[in-house]
């Protein structure tokens, strides 16, 4: 059982519930998505096979507790579903981030799965593969990046649609990186009193978002 992977690193998780939190970031390489924002298109293709013992024994030696499998999109390799299985077996809190466009229904459940809606600006919105929301749970988390008030009056049009308050405990509003203004998003959200987490990406305010942070 082998993987194409790009990077495993040890930094502070820079979004989602655990942010803030040491943790092993294990990058898979390819995406089928090209989403205008993209922070990860040295992701897109090289890499280096890496058989799951490995992986295992490189995430092992930083000892950690919380362990996050990313991309590129990891579900476009269909080894990552008992990657996700061995890293939970062995005790660690498990998150997955994925593009929402791929089937999530075939992951562990003690997975703690960062679904995207992918956004009309983000130029891969007819990618959303909307039959997941039939496989949320409370332990996942929905995120959306906002490009414009555009993107933002459509997400609130889909946590309607899908009742996505009911389904997850966790929906993240996040702005686009130099698209949209932070404080803006943060205006809209509490204008409307939304029931959202909004959230800045960390590890592009204490890293510039070099790679391996």
């Amino acid at each position: 059982m082998k993987l194409r992977i790009t990077e495993v690193f040890y930094s502070l998780q820079g979004e989602s519930r655990t942010i803030g939190l040491p943790t092993v970031f294990i990058r898979l390489t390819g995406c089928p998505l090209r989403c205008q924002y993209c922070d990860t298109t040295y992701a897109f293709k090289g890499g280096e096979i890496m058989a799951l013992e490995a992986i295992m024994a490189k995430v092992a030696s930083y000892n950690p507790r919380h362990v996050c499998v990313t991309g590129g999109e990891p579900l476009a390799q269909p080894d990552c579903i008992p990657l996700l299985v061995e890293l939970c077996d062995k005790g660690y809190e498990v998150s997955l981030e994925t593009s929402g466009a791929l089937d999530i229904s075939k992951t562990d459940t003690r997975v703690s799965r960062v679904v995207d809606f992918k956004t009309p600006d983000s130029q891969e919105m007819n990618r959303n593969l909307y039959e997941n929301v039939d496989f949320l749970t409370k332990n996942d988390q929905v995120k959306f990046v906002i490009c414009s008030k555009n993107d933002y009056d459509w997400a609130k049009t889909k946590l309607i649609q899908y009742n996505l308050t009911e389904r997850v405990n966790e929906i993240i509003f996040s702005p686009s990186y130099q698209q949209v203004k932070a404080q803006a998003l943060a205006d809209w959200i509490v204008a409307d009193n939304l029931p959202v987490r909004f959230q800045l990406q960390l590890h592009k305010i204490l890293w510039n978002d070099e790679p391996g942070h």
